[in-house]
């Protein structure tokens, strides 16, 4: 167990984490398709085709994770802040987030 989970519980994830690693899990065989068409010689315009459906399902989970974080973690956050009377709790969080979109919109 992680030190985040252990400090908080499970992760905002948590609930869909079946789907998330069924998604993971097609997107790992669309690349390892990738790989084949590449060591085939297969026409360039289909390989990018199969690249942007991969990334197509990593910012689809990207987003969802992102979204459970901003539900679970940064709204669990406010309520600590507020019960602590901290708003460093809840700033931190945030800037977690920001600092995740961010990396997202630079890949």
């Amino acid at each position: 167990m992680d030190t985040q989970q252990e400090l908080h519980g499970p992760h905002g994830y948590s609930d869909e984490k079946q789907a998330y690693l069924r998604r993971l899990k097609r997107a790992e065989g669309q690349v390892r398709g990738i790989a084949r068409m590449v060591e085939e010689d297969k026409y360039c315009i289909d390989i990018l085709t199969q690249i942007a459906a991969v990334n197509k399902a990593l910012h689809a989970v990207s987003i969802g994770l992102l979204e459970d974080h901003i539900a679970h973690c940064v709204v669990g956050a406010a309520h600590e802040s507020l019960h602590k009377d901290d708003p460093q709790i809840v700033q931190d969080k945030v800037s977690e987030a920001t600092a995740a979109i961010s990396r997202l919109l630079r890949s």
